[in-house]
């Protein structure tokens, strides 16, 4: 069972350099554009394309390592609970009615489910190009949170399961 003390974790921060990049080609193709306007120059329906798509991805990355700086998942002795900035959840031992257990490439993803609401979350992955380790994402504890999880609920292996992914965990 769970120990009684509060512990609590956080996922591990990638490098903003990437998110840098996309918002410096952002700028780039935006300055681009604004210098074809101004000069008088047909602007060519791929800039304003590429400017979009260098937006949305610049976007989409910023919440991302946005949300990976607020999320916090706490156990404690009467339950588990999970915030990353958008999304707040709060379950009792006896409230989660299911875990399911994704294995992928870059570590595990675990949904824990209740009766009204769910969270996510991944265990350790780390991702490498040509052997040499590029980053780390999920929670380097994850395999212990998510233990603690199974056993902290009562949870076993769903009889019908299948052994490969993805697999589930009920209560007993």
């Amino acid at each position: 069972m769970l120990a009684p003390q509060l512990q609590e974790f956080h996922p591990e921060l990638n490098s903003r350099r990437g998110e840098l990049i996309a918002w410096g080609l952002t700028l780039l193709v935006a300055a681009g554009w604004v210098v074809l306007v101004v000069s008088g120059h047909r602007v060519p329906g791929s800039v304003p394309l590429l400017g979009i798509l260098l937006l949305l991805a610049a976007l989409s990355i910023s919440l991302g390592n946005w949300m990976d700086r607020q999320t916090c998942l706490r156990l404690e002795p009467g339950g588990v609970s999970f915030q990353n900035g958008l999304r707040t959840v709060r379950l009792d031992w006896e409230q989660i009615r299911q875990v399911q257990v994704y294995p992928g490439k870059w570590g595990k993803r675990v949904s824990v489910i209740g009766p009204d609401s769910h969270f996510e979350f991944r265990t350790l992955g780390e991702v490498t190009v040509q052997g040499e380790v590029k980053g780390r994402l999920g929670f380097v504890e994850g395999e212990r949170i998510l233990q603690k999880i199974l056993d902290g609920a009562g949870m076993v292996p769903k009889p019908d399961s299948p052994s490969s992914s993805p697999y589930y965990f009920v209560r007993k």
